[in-house]
Formats: C-alpha cells, sequence, structure tokens
C-alpha cells in the first residue's frame, strides 16, 4: 500500500484542503482559553441582533475569509475609535471658537 502524498503549499491550507478537518479538532482547556482571552484583552458579553444582520456578516466574513465574530469586532472597533476621534475633534473646534470674557472685554 503506498501512501499518499499531501502537497503543503500555501495554496492547499488557504483553499482549507489542509487543517480544516474536525475530526482534529479538541476543545482548548477552559483554563488556557481564560488565559488568551485575558492576553487579548477580550469579554464575554450577549447581544441580541437582527438576523439579516448576522447573515450580512457571514456572507461579508465568508467573502473576506474570515469568521464573522472577528469581522464583528473588527467593524465595531473600527466605528468607536471613528466617534471617538469625532468626539475628540468637536471638542478641539469648539475650543478654537471659545474666548473666555476677560480675553473679550479686552479686545473691546
Amino acid at each position: 500500500m503506498s501512501a499518499k502524498k499531501i502537497s503543503g503549499t500555501v495554496q492547499t491550507w488557504e483553499s482549507r484542503e489542509l487543517g480544516a478537518d474536525e475530526a482534529h479538532v479538541r476543545k482548548a482547556p477552559a483554563e488556557l482559553t481564560k488565559e488568551i482571552e485575558d492576553s487579548l484583552g477580550l469579554q464575554m458579553i450577549s447581544i441580541r441582533l437582527n438576523k439579516e444582520l448576522i447573515d450580512s456578516f457571514k456572507m461579508l466574513a465568508s467573502y473576506h475569509g474570515i469568521g464573522y465574530q472577528p469581522l464583528m469586532r473588527d467593524a465595531l472597533h473600527r466605528f468607536a475609535e471613528s466617534e471617538m476621534k469625532n468626539i475628540v475633534r468637536g471638542v478641539v473646534e469648539s475650543q478654537k471658537n471659545y474666548q473666555p470674557r476677560a480675553k473679550a472685554k479686552k479686545a473691546a
């Protein structure tokens, strides 16, 4: 009986020909899972989302070749970061336009 040689190219991993067989998967111990989540700063939450939104994220994630939950995390992170920048920008602009009364009286 001749052994079948499996090509170990990048393409076989990316196409999931290698590395995606559930028969070779085992769940990580709870302690290791907690250690990983802590080191990545992750916290489990519960949220109810519209099914269509979840389906959209699943489709987008599939297109990009990633899981839908990491995609959601990334989208939420980008949204929060953008909103924080907008808030800071607004505060800076309002401070530029603010003139204290003492300075305003001196100018008059």
